[in-house]
């Protein structure tokens, strides 16, 4: 992975101690700068990210620095060492420990930076291939739209964290370590947040198969009870104490980038697609899939077969459901089979040579993943409707999808 430019330290005086991290990680070249000069630096140097010590500087100050950063393309990384109160958007937080040498502070920081690096090279990336050239940016990302986060755990501060970043994320709740794992292989997660209810020895297993398995370890994860100590390979790890409200604010800017970095990674996806599959969601646009769909038909009806659809339609007054719906289907969907968001919310899927009582069996293990919980309790505004109909010998595509059409209309009423 190339650096694309200096690593620009910033702080009050003297050299910060963190600052040695990087030359032992030979990320260089390294460039120090003051605060009253760091602006100014950031514009000439052009650097490929920016550390900043900020235990001693107050939020009006860092907020001055992030805010032509933000503006940055591609991604330049900012990251905070020691900030206080509440970041903003574009800040990532990382909190030395008492002991930073016992604890591997050092180690932790290099693996936080190199991950956000990964990032700017990803996007710098999309930014290359995408024709037209189009602006692509971290505030392009409003976490209560885009992102989900995994909230595990059970006791008093479960329901007041639950609340906390339902008012910043979409959230899943899992009251069991078994729970929140089909929960992470069945979803797109964007951090998740370790709750009280847990012993030290389960949380640290739960750490532990998250950092061992390459799906999971660059995800944000904040441990908010306990007195485990951050040694593991998690680059985005947090310990984090306190009122919920301030724990999820400073998790939120992790949970962003995250977001951010599975935004980029769908959007060259369509981009090798050329253009037919929907960033957003990962399914077909709605006009790739018209095309598929009479391909798929007109391909059924020469050679013989199976070919059915399903129809899966959510509560317009809760549109996170369609949107999480819709990336469920795209992760979740078998290999042969393809789907898109139609204009009015709702998801098509066609089930290649699949009948229809295994269409209706699909459909059910689909719609069955898509009950989210909150307090660990389902919320029936985010399951579909869920209809199906399948090719007869006389159909036409459009005919298909009429007769889809009358069946949900019948379902509704």
């Amino acid at each position: 992975m190339s650096q694309q430019g200096p690593i620009l330290v910033v702080a009050t005086a003297r050299r910060p101690s963190f600052a040695a991290a990087l030359d032992v990680a030979k990320l260089f070249p390294v460039v120090e700068a003051e605060w009253a000069d760091a602006g100014r630096a950031v514009e000439q140097l052009q650097p490929a990210a920016v550390l900043a010590a900020t235990s001693d500087v107050d939020q009006a100050t860092l907020a001055a620095l992030a805010a032509p950063i933000a503006a940055h393309q591609p991604y330049l990384p900012l990251i905070a060492v020691d900030p206080q109160g509440t970041l903003p958007e574009n800040v990532i937080p990382f909190f030395q420990s008492q002991n930073s040498q016992e604890l591997g502070d050092s180690n932790r920081l290099v693996a936080r930076l190199r991950a956000a690096l990964r990032i700017r090279s990803l996007h710098a990336t999309v930014m290359r291939r995408l024709v037209p050239a189009t602006r692509i940016a971290l505030s392009d990302i409003d976490t209560f739209r885009d992102a989900t986060v995994l909230l595990v755990g059970r006791g008093g501060a479960y329901p007041t964290l639950s609340v906390s970043l339902g008012e910043q994320t979409g959230v899943v709740g899992a009251l069991s370590i078994e729970a929140a794992a089909k929960h992470l292989n069945a979803r797109d997660i964007d951090g998740i947040v370790v709750s009280e209810g847990f012993s030290p020895r389960v949380v640290d297993a739960f750490l532990t198969v998250l950092a061992e398995d390459a799906r999971f370890r660059h995800l944000p994860v904040v441990v908010t009870s306990g007195d485990l100590l951050p040694a593991y390979e998690l680059p985005n790890l947090e310990i984090l104490l306190g009122e919920p409200a301030q724990m999820v604010a400073t998790a939120l800017p992790l949970i962003r980038q995250h977001a951010f970095e599975a935004h980029l990674s769908r959007t060259l996806r369509s981009i090798d697609a050329e253009g037919l599959i929907d960033a957003r969601t990962g399914l077909l646009t709605p006009t790739a899939f018209e095309r598929d769909f009479a391909s798929a038909v007109y391909q059924t009806q020469q050679r013989g077969g199976g070919l059915s659809v399903a129809r899966f339609a959510f509560d317009p007054a809760h549109p996170r459901a369609q949107f999480d719906g819709a990336r469920i289907i795209s992760r979740l969907m078998r290999q042969m089979d393809f789907g898109a968001v139609c204009d009015d919310g709702s998801v098509l899927v066609a089930f290649a040579e699949t009948d229809l009582k295994t269409a209706h069996t699909i459909a059910r293990r689909l719609s069955s993943v898509m009950r989210h919980t909150s307090h660990g309790k389902r919320d029936t505004r985010a399951e579909p409707t869920v209809t199906v109909a399948t090719l007869e010998s006389k159909d036409s595509a459009k005919a298909l999808l009429a007769r889809l059409g009358e069946e949900a209309h019948r379902a509704a009423s």
